[in-house]
């Protein structure tokens, strides 16, 4: 292997591949961004005048960049020595575990460049060659509808990997055969491989692999990825593909006579601006131009370059082309539409034809048990309820689950707290700057961490186990109808359950829905689900004012009401789609195909360890980061007083007409604005401002709680509103910044704040109203 050395070193023309980035991670992910990441082959092209910059290609395009940057990329010279495989399938095909169980922990996420899809790579080593697995997005077709498939086509297309690896699953080969077939045209060197083959002999389905990998002309290996069987092979195929040849024999697929002439056509001109740009799928590309995919054209015009997409469409050939398939249409009454049909259902028939030869079922009844459970879980009778019941049981496993390990970190952080203050006393900072750092900063952050991470440590792997177990979707199957008739989604419903754990998460889930309106009715409503933030409101209120005593039925009924309040965000969730989609978000309902995967045994270990690190870790760290600037605000606006009276204090009494308005009072209306960053803080704001204390208060006894809010003038109308608000006001900052980052327009932004809020004002406004008239209170 060739000696490591800096980018900014390489000579015109030299050849490279990049081994680390050594920067810091906003550097980083702007390299990211251009596609420069390990593994990524560059080329110097040149030096300015006074030999800084210097200019390099990265993925076919030529970034300039200064040498102080380039000098801390270290890089391999000498041209790739590692193989770039695509990781290709259709969703609930195992091709995660494949990827896990190949990379193990030497993966890193991020975004596309460009898109807000995420981007996850990971690195492998097996008999001296690296391999750098792309784990593009599950797709059925390479014929795009959404972000994510436009992605996966792309990188297969246009990003030249040097082999793909087309996942598929054992017990439904024929419907993922289709993305097999499609692959294999791009003329990208294939592997398929059949996952879940421990699952397919349970259910006695036979697959000849031999008879398969003769059909399509391609290695085909079998695999059972949970238990590793098989990977070893794999990878041996991956690594005969290093030269990149086509194994002769490889499957052709044959469209009808007037598609066929026109693609050979299409071909002279495509081809001559392909191979200039080093681009192999002529054939493919063809079809994409006859079958007029806008979303292909605009790929093409991106990785081609605009001029030689302008010298293709202005091609004489082309132009001839396409004059002739119009009057062949027209003849034949042959539509643009039609011609995709034909064009899509010539790789199912193929599929279907292969499947029939190589796939046996020794067991016709194999999928009965999955429909007994299907009749369990989406029938009239007991649909509904065992969705109640389910909700009702994680809600209640996370708040009994989490009350001890929330004690534990809230006793450790406040105990740290002396050891942090004699630190810095120890450093000689000013005393009101340790005051302000531990009272504020630090107090905050103890707070935010003790009460969000056990919750979010429980719901998330909870909620994981349900996904892989294949439930949630048949959330969205019975919910669909609900949704339908407000012009939406029933994948919203998806959306809506991660939003219990984060609302941020569930904002960023909207990306499966593929209807760019339907998807940003999702983002504006998915605040009313309440997340793991504003659950501790609703469950102090509810065990202070309506439930009482601790124990099991207590904790139980705490459970089904919390329960029933959620199902009141639910309601306003349809309602408020409604509305929008009337308004708005005017338009019809988009089509609605969701796979209902096959019950699986949920892979525990991997599901606690996944959920922690992709979601519980990932949501606690942007939290962090938000929070500890509002922990200074509060400080300062707790301890700086004009008249002898704190600004807390004169923001909170200004407020208090309006809080009254709405059933509450200024301090709990001024708690909610100030929890803005993390709506963790917001009871702690109410008990320091009540009690006048300068920072934040920690009071665990339910009793004194209560005592200390009736004190302040509560009733049981102060707490509904209170619970009210916190299920229906503006989303917190995270969620704020992820509608801006997901929508890409402020202004849906800024909807996506209104809404709740409206919503929440005029709910309370409502509430307090009637039940001061009927309660005379």
């Amino acid at each position: 292997m060739a000696d490591i050395m800096k980018l900014a070193d390489l000579e015109r023309g030299q050849s490279a591949t990049v081994r680390a980035l050594e920067f810091t991670d906003e550097m980083r992910r702007r390299l990211q961004d251009i596609g420069m990441v390990e593994g990524t082959p560059v080329e110097c092209v040149g030096k300015s005048p006074f030999g800084d910059p210097g200019a390099y290609m990265v993925r076919r395009s030529v970034m300039a960049l200064r040498r102080e940057d380039s000098e801390k990329i270290l890089v391999e010279p000498g041209g790739s020595s590692s193989l770039t495989v695509a990781l290709a399938g259709n969703p609930n095909v195992g091709k995660s575990t494949v990827f896990n169980q190949l990379t193990g922990m030497r993966q890193h996420t991020g975004n596309w460049p460009g898109k807000t899809v995420a981007s996850a790579r990971g690195r492998c080593s097996f008999k001296g060659i690296e391999m750098e697995l792309v784990d593009i997005p599950g797709c059925y077709s390479l014929m795009a509808h959404s972000a994510e498939e436009e992605v996966a086509r792309d990188f297969i297309c246009f990003e030249a990997p040097d082999a793909a690896v087309v996942v598929c699953d054992a017990t439904c080969l024929e419907r993922n055969m289709n993305l097999v077939l499609q692959i294999i045209e791009t003329e990208v060197p294939v592997i398929v491989c059949v996952n879940l083959m421990d699952e397919a002999e349970k259910k006695k389905i036979r697959v000849d692999l031999d008879k398969l990998r003769d059909m399509l002309g391609v290695p085909v290996v079998g695999t059972a990825a949970r238990s590793k069987k098989g990977l070893q092979k794999l990878l041996q195929e991956m690594a005969d593909l290093k030269n990149g040849q086509l194994p002769e024999g490889r499957f052709r697929i044959n469209y009808p006579d007037y598609i066929e002439k026109a693609i050979g056509e299409l071909e002279p001109a495509v081809s001559k601006c392909c191979g200039e740009a080093g681009f192999k799928n002529v054939r493919w590309l063809c079809a994409r131009l006859l079958d007029l995919d806008e979303s292909m054209r605009r790929s093409m015009k991106e990785y081609l370059g605009e001029s030689a997409m302008e010298q293709i469409l202005q091609d004489e050939g082309v132009h001839k082309a396409l004059a002739e398939l119009g009057r062949v249409r027209k003849e034949a009454d042959v539509t643009v539409m039609k011609m995709k049909d034909d064009i899509a259902s010539t790789f199912i028939w193929e599929a279907q034809r292969i499947c029939a030869e190589t796939v046996s079922f020794e067991n016709k009844s194999y999928a009965d048990r999955d429909r007994k459970l299907d009749r369990l879980f989406t029938s009239k009778g007991s649909g509904f309820i065992i969705m109640f019941l389910v909700l009702m049981g994680i809600f209640w496993l996370t708040i009994t689950g989490a009350n001890y390990p929330s004690d534990l970190l809230s006793t450790f952080f406040f105990e740290m707290e002396g050891r942090i203050w004699s630190l810095l006393e120890f450093l000689h900072l000013p005393h009101i700057v340790c005051e302000a750092l531990i009272e504020g900063v630090y107090r905050v952050l103890a707070w935010v961490v003790s009460v969000m991470l056990p919750p979010m440590a429980i719901f998330f792997p909870l909620f994981t186990l349900l996904e892989d177990f294949g439930y949630l979707p048949r959330v969205a199957f019975n919910l669909d109808k609900c949704f339908q008739r407000c012009h939406t989604c029933g994948k919203q419903a998806l959306t809506m359950c991660m939003g219990f754990g984060c609302n941020a998460v569930g904002v960023m889930g909207c990306r499966i829905i593929d209807s760019p309106r339907e998807r940003l009715v999702a983002m504006i409503t998915n605040n009313f689900v309440p997340c793991n933030g504003r659950l501790p409101i609703l469950i102090t209120m509810i065990s202070i004012f309506f439930v009482g005593a601790a124990g099991f039925w207590s904790s139980f009924l705490s459970a089904a009401l919390l329960a029933l309040f959620i199902l009141l965000g639910i309601l306003m969730t349809f309602f408020t789609s409604r509305i929008l989609t009337k308004t708005v978000l005017r338009g019809e309902a988009s089509s609605f195909t969701l796979e209902l995967p096959p019950y699986r045994r949920p892979q525990t270990g991997k599901v606690i360890v996944r959920s922690v690190f992709d979601r519980t870790l990932f949501v606690l760290g942007r939290a962090v980061v938000v929070a500890a600037p509002a922990g200074l605000l509060l400080w300062v606006l707790a301890n700086v007083s004009i008249q002898d009276v704190t600004l807390l204090a004169h923001l909170s009494g200004f407020l208090d007409p309006f809080g009254r308005a709405l059933g509450m009072d200024g301090v709990i209306l001024l708690a909610f604005i100030l929890g803005f960053p993390a709506n963790e803080i917001v009871i702690p704001i109410i008990i320091m401002s009540y009690m006048a204390q300068g920072s934040l208060v920690d009071i665990q006894d339910m009793g004194v709680l209560h005592q200390l809010f009736v004190q302040n003038g509560w009733t049981w109308i102060t707490a509904v509103s209170t619970m009210l608000f916190a299920l229906m006001h503006w989303p917190c900052s995270t969620t704020f910044l992820t509608i801006r980052k997901e929508s890409g327009k402020m202004r849906w932004t800024l909807l996506s704040l209104a809404v709740p809020t409206i919503a929440g004002i005029v709910s309370c406004f409502l509430f307090a109203s009637v039940a001061r008239l009927i309660w005379r209170v």
